[in-house]
């Protein structure tokens, strides 16, 4: 097969096999040629080494293959595997491996290079895969995902709006997003409820000089009760008395009364840079 797949020879592939998307997985496949072409183009993974999260029946697979050097196609479903092992039976540039990508370690799946990543993630594991992405962000220098609105809404999102949360925060720490585009829920089959959006991210090359863990602990406690100022966010998570926690708030340079969405990335470091300086020495 030489082109995307179409809506009439998914169906046909699928009856073939006894097949129907699995709604638990969260199979929407991509049936539209001229958004696929738009994925592969806008991905940059001509040449590259390429690991695709969410192979499916091959859609993005069979375009893939025509311009990177290997694709490492990875799927879930042991179903559906026989559809993308048919599409892809004369592609030698094909790995497929059946796993769970969260269960992978993305290092045995390289050549000692780092891969583009390129995936159309499902809903339920959207957050997962991001940040088994940060995990692994060693062996992986860009990654382009399709997503659903809102969360490409939430990964963009500036401080002050209600979109803004723990998981802007991380994206910001670890990535640069470099560009994105939105995708009509009509070029899906089964068609979805909502619409989606492709996204491209790079690593950073430097990311903040800062111990991680403690550094996401003062986030995610922020963040815990968004309707809550800081203070009292950070008082009900850290076990540090509230006048300490006024007085590091304060030589952050921050307002008390902030919430946790109106703190930029660079806010944050600030901040755990104060609870360093007391409070977090061993």
């Amino acid at each position: 097969m030489n082109a995307a797949i179409t809506k009439s020879e998914l169906l046909s592939l699928l009856e073939k096999y006894g097949l129907s998307p699995n709604k638990k997985l969260g199979q929407n496949f991509l049936v539209d040629e001229n958004v696929v072409r738009k994925i592969i183009l806008f991905s940059q993974t001509e040449g590259k080494e390429v690991i695709e999260i969410g192979a499916g029946p091959g859609t993005l697979t069979v375009y893939l293959a025509k311009t990177a050097q290997k694709v490492v196609a990875v799927e879930i479903d042991k179903k559906i595997l026989n559809v993308l092992k048919d599409v892809c039976q004369n592609l030698s540039n094909v790995q497929i491996v059946n796993s769970d990508f969260l269960e992978l370690n993305v290092k045995n799946l390289t050549n000692n290079n780092k891969v583009y990543v390129v995936g159309n993630l499902p809903y339920y594991v959207t957050s997962q895969i991001l940040f088994k992405l940060f995990k692994e962000r060693k062996y992986i220098e860009k990654f382009t995902i399709m997503v659903q609105k809102e969360v490409a809404q939430r990964l963009l999102a500036k401080p002050g709006t209600k979109e803004y949360g723990n998981l802007t925060v991380a994206m910001n720490f670890y990535c640069e997003i470099e560009d994105y585009f939105y995708v009509s829920k009509n070029v899906f089959y089964p068609k979805p409820e909502v619409d989606s959006a492709v996204l491209r991210a790079r690593f950073k090359i430097e990311k903040p000089n800062v111990d991680e863990k403690k550094f996401f602990k003062i986030v995610h406690a922020c963040f815990s009760t968004r309707r809550k100022t800081i203070l009292n966010a950070l008082s009900n998570q850290l076990d540090i008395a509230k006048d300490d926690l006024k007085m590091i708030i304060h030589m952050a340079g921050l307002d008390e009364n902030l919430r946790a969405e109106d703190l930029s990335l660079d806010n944050y470091i600030r901040l755990y840079q104060c609870f360093e300086e007391g409070f977090f020495k061993s």
